[in-house]
């Protein structure tokens, strides 16, 4: 391709950069502002560039750390090595497309959508001959709505696109596909967290309590877990397309599927819609009670999301009643009547792990030298309160088990309840050890899947659980 008088043109969306502009600032946006959607709603009529001036003038995406894809600007940099000029010229608003280019220091020239004309398809290919002649760029695209852009093209360069799309690039020049790599379906997966599954076993906590192992109450707390799990993953996909920002500034978080750009975020705004209406679909066969608590399950997800995680204190108790609700939603699920034994033991002892959960942010936070916890409201010297909160709530929760063994109703349930009191000191020694690994620094973001690979956890659990067998059976 003839570099020193033809200038290099890039798209930015699913070409420069592994993401979509639009849903980057709708996000964005709505992670800081929850009324955003019914702005955009207004603007939508008076057109698509009227909603990116809107989301861009309302957002705060960090153009420091998009997915940009490394063989695009590998692309630009030798261009440029070579003499040639390079433009970025894109539908995405131009305030954004601006900050982009400041960014990477690679265009010469940098023409995005004004608020009034949406610059895509026939309209970007008037602008690009206006500004360079007929066969005057080479584009590098990779939508059908860039065939008209080719056309007027001295040479196309696709990426990553379908083979139908390939097969009807035209232009006068060469052509060359830069192909997407092989299909994977992990990213998908790991949107989704299976391994976050765990903490819905919870479920059949209730009927185990009550010692109703009946087929049909089994059934129906495994139905509530699918139903469970589905809305839970999400709710898992929504936080992480809200959470895009503090995802991308963290050292581990930013490998997430949609961070790092492995699933486009459009996909992902579907993927969240559909995997809420199939868990729905079981929810609603189980009945009123159940869906009643889906229902403030996700409204507090939703308000944990947008604003809750980011209150002092107010973040942990959210947490420990969203580990809560998975034990209502076993009683419900089962029309198992809920013990108080159960709910003041579940409250207390959720308190804990959530506040163990925030100790292991603002520890990592201090090892790594910051002086707060990227988007929460803690500072890393709160480290020694978080952890006393850890301590006092678990060791509560010890005392509700122990007052539960020495109560009256225990005699209905165990025929040899001084058992209980052996998993009485486990789990005293257990929620103690928990917040020790915690400050030394070697627990991970959450105490529940680290608990599940464990080896000295598995074994306390063990050991829970049988005395509870003994209890009720010798």
């Amino acid at each position: 391709m003839k570099q020193d008088s033809q200038t290099l043109v890039v798209d930015l969306d699913g070409t420069l950069l592994r993401s979509d502009m639009l849903y980057e600032s709708f996000w964005s946006g709505f992670a800081g502002d929850w009324t955003l959607p019914f702005h955009a709603a207004v603007a939508l009529p008076r057109g698509k560039a009227a909603l990116k001036r809107l989301l861009a003038q309302n957002s705060s995406v960090d153009v420091t750390t998009l997915p940009y894809d490394d063989r695009v600007l590998s692309r630009l940099q030798d261009w440029r090595a070579n003499g040639g000029r390079t433009a970025l010229v894109t539908a995405t608003d131009q305030a954004l497309a601006d900050q982009i280019a400041a960014h990477l220091g690679l265009f010469d020239d940098v023409i995005g959508s004004d608020g009034t004309a949406n610059l895509k398809g026939p309209a970007k290919a008037e602008t690009l001959v206006a500004r360079y002649g007929a066969g005057g760029f080479t584009y590098m695209g990779d939508h059908e709505a860039d065939l008209a852009i080719w056309a007027k093209a001295g040479g196309a360069i696709t990426v990553n696109a379908k083979p139908e799309l390939k097969a009807k690039v035209t232009c006068d020049g060469p052509v060359e596909h830069l192909d997407r790599p092989a299909r994977d379906l992990s990213p998908y997966f790991k949107a989704i967290r299976p391994h976050q599954w765990l903490k819905n076993i919870l479920i059949f906590f209730p009927m185990l309590a009550a010692h109703d192992l009946s087929l049909m109450v089994f059934f129906r707390a495994l139905v509530a877990f699918v139903a469970f799990s589905l809305i839970a993953s999400s709710v898992y996909v929504l936080n992480d397309l809200l959470d895009l920002k503090g995802d991308r500034a963290h050292p581990r978080k930013r490998l997430r599927p949609f961070a790092a750009g492995t699933i486009p975020i459009a996909r992902g705004t579907v993927m969240a819609i559909s995997l809420l209406l199939a868990g729905l679909i079981p929810a609603i066969w189980l009945g009123l009670p159940f869906l009643k608590v889906m229902v403030v399950y996700y409204a507090l997800t939703m308000a944990y999301s947008l604003r809750l995680k980011r209150q002092l204190v107010v973040d942990i108790f959210a947490l420990a009643g969203l580990y809560t609700l998975r034990i209502l939603a076993g009683g419900t699920s089962s029309a198992i009547p809920m013990s108080v034994w159960l709910l003041a033991f579940s409250i207390f002892f959720f308190f804990s792990l959530a506040a163990v959960k925030r100790q292991a942010e603002l520890v990592d936070g201090l090892k790594s030298g910051k002086l707060k916890a990227h988007g929460r409201g803690y500072h890393v010297e709160d480290v020694p309160i978080v952890t006393m909160m850890a301590l006092a709530s678990g060791y509560v929760s010890v005392l509700v088990m122990a007052l539960y063994i020495s109560s009256p109703q225990i005699a209905q349930l165990y025929s040899q309840p001084g058992y209980l009191w052996g998993a009485c000191l486990v789990l005293l020694y257990w929620l103690s050890r928990m917040v020790m690994t915690t400050h030394r620094g070697n627990m991970n973001d959450d105490p529940v899947l680290y608990a599940a690979k464990d080896r000295v956890s598995l074994i306390c659990f063990t050991l829970i659980l049988g005395a509870g067998f003994a209890g009720a059976s010798l």
